[in-house]
């Protein structure tokens, strides 16, 4: 599990194209990571490259790109700020300390064989406190966006001390932050394919600070060392260990979460399967060598490994390309990034929060269940006004008296039909007639018993044959309970064959059954007639769209 991953050279041009896309878009994050941390914008670059370096040499995910990202950088500062209180001295090596401890928690988690188990969480805990960390986030710009340097305490001290920064607002870099959020939401699709709009942002709006507000006192990145990082041995006393470990476990657990879904992500997109044991192993040597030079943590990056995926990578080459590349234009170009103001970093921070609400759900909250909502809800205040491992916790815990409230109503009716995804479709003989008569183009999804959030990584392994297959017939009539997480489960396998241009009929028991998918954002794409109570009738319908083949 130790193993260095070979690097093949097989899809050079692609690999290499992969990480030059992916070193432009890291570059600005880093920077913005680095400074709203507040360990200083060499922070975020050394994470950036430490991190990716080692998570691409040992991971277990060919295409993930790993760096500082806004939920770790979260929690990162609010250990720095409780540790710097506490120990002004040796405040910040304590703090990467913390970062080397959450390490060795990942490796321990991937030598322990829990990768699977990281991410089966229902979808409203992870909703909401992804959603927590995005509002974090954003709050914590305000003061910067401001122009002015943010207040002790953090959410609760911004907050507390918000009349005062809107008093003394220094208006020239309001405008710098406003002039950088326009860029990052208005740029074109079109320019967007070909430059990230953070690097636009960074460099125009830079110029532009330089050019006509030479005479101002703009808050600027300042100089940054170029050197090699020093190391920074393990520190910490024994009256902090106690609270250091329990940081290390938090800073551990996000970023074991944050990537595994950027895993599963990378899957869909290269219709491949990572090894997720071996994916902590690599994210976990990643964050120790980080924290012992004086970086950030980090974890899979979706906005990173996306482009890189988009732009031809397909091997661990592509993340050790970009770490060349965000080494050569770091430790070339220190001088230029000096210059950046803070305003034009919070503009890019607080972008990333709004990336990071999950839009999909809020929107959608009063059409799922009440219980999934009033979750949510409570995860993402708990995050932001609380702590994250209390508002996880908190949040599992009543999830799953709620599963088991379910489950145990089911198993009450018929507990002969507690099954996943049954191998063993139980058709008549009418049936396998017609589906052996499609000559294997017709994908047949059977859903039995109850459905619930752990099941849901099974029903996204089944995903990658979609492509396979020309209709897709979906079976939910045997299924008990459904609920929220599966239903959005379902949403994306119907969505993903829908893009692809396939047929797609749905086999449901009620009327009930049937209005849950489609107000959930599917009335437009599933009509009545996809839709029925038949299993004979679906398969008929689907030979009948079957188009001859050429």
């Amino acid at each position: 599990m130790l193993a260095l991953n070979k690097l093949s050279f097989a899809n050079l041009k692609g690999d290499m194209l992969g990480g030059l896309t992916a070193a432009i878009v890291s570059l600005p994050l880093a920077l913005t990571f680095g400074v709203a941390s507040g360990a200083g914008a060499e922070a975020g670059l050394y994470g950036a490259i430490l991190i990716g370096l080692f998570a691409s040499l040992f991971g277990g995910t060919s295409t993930l790109i790993s760096e500082p990202t806004g939920p770790m950088t979260v929690v990162m500062t609010a250990v720095i700020s409780a540790m710097i209180a506490n120990n002004p001295e040796n405040g910040l090596a304590m703090a990467f300390t913390v970062v080397m401890l959450a390490g060795v928690f990942q490796i321990g988690f991937g030598f322990l064989r829990l990768g699977k188990y990281i991410t089966l969480m229902p979808y409203s805990v992870v909703s909401g406190f992804m959603s927590g960390i995005g509002v974090i986030l954003i709050i914590l710009q305000l003061a910067p966006a401001l122009g002015q340097s943010a207040p002790a305490g953090g959410v609760i001290g911004t907050l507390s001390e918000l009349p005062n920064l809107l008093g003394n607002i220094k208006w020239y870099e309001f405008v710098l932050f406003a002039m950088t959020l326009g860029i990052l939401f208005y740029t074109p699709e079109k320019v967007k394919k070909n430059v990230p709009p953070q690097l636009i942002a960074l460099i125009a709006i830079s110029i532009i600070s330089l050019l006509v507000l030479s005479h101002m006192p703009v808050q600027r990145i300042g100089e940054i060392d170029v050197s090699l990082p020093s190391m920074i041995l393990p520190h910490f006393t024994q009256a902090q260990l106690q609270t250091m470990l329990i940081d290390a476990l938090v800073l551990g657990m996000l970023g074991c979460i944050d990537s595994m879904l950027t895993s599963v992500i990378a899957d869909n997109l290269t219709r491949t399967e990572h090894n997720s044991n071996k994916e902590l192993v690599g994210q976990g040597l990643g964050n120790i060598v980080s924290g012992l030079f004086g970086g950030l943590p980090g974890a899979g990056a979706t906005m990173g490994t996306v482009v890189n995926i988009q732009s031809g990578g397909r091997t661990a080459l592509s993340g050790v390309a970009r770490v060349v590349v965000l080494f050569v234009a770091v430790f070339g170009a220190a001088s230029l990034i000096e210059e950046i103001p803070l305003a034009v970093l919070a503009g890019i921070a607080v972008k990333v929060g709004v990336d990071i609400l999950d839009w999909s759900f809020i929107k959608r909250a009063h059409l799922v269940s009440r219980h999934s909502t009033l979750i949510m809800y409570a995860v993402l205040l708990l995050t932001v006004f609380v702590d994250l491992i209390v508002a996880v916790g908190i949040g599992v815990f009543i999830a799953n008296v709620i599963t088991i409230e379910k489950l145990s109503a089911a198993q009450s009716n018929n507990i002969k039909a507690m099954s996943d995804v049954d191998d063993q479709i139980p058709l008549n003989r009418e049936q396998r007639r017609l589906l052996n008569q499609a000559q294997g183009r017709v994908l047949f999804f059977y859903l039995s018993g109850a459905m619930i959030f752990g099941v849901s990584k099974a029903l996204a392994r089944e995903r990658k044959n979609i492509n396979n297959h020309d209709v897709v017939i979906i079976d939910i009539s045997h299924v008990s309970i459904l609920d929220d997480t599966i239903t959005l489960s379902l949403e994306n396998v119907i969505e993903e064959a829908l893009d692809l241009d396939k047929k797609v009929f749905v086999v449901v028991k009620t009327v009930l059954a049937k209005e849950k998918f489609q107000k959930l954002g599917l009335e437009t794409r599933l009509r009545d007639e996809n839709f029925t109570s038949s299993r004979t009738a679906a398969l008929e319908m689907a030979l009948g769209a079957l188009e001859p083949e050429k």
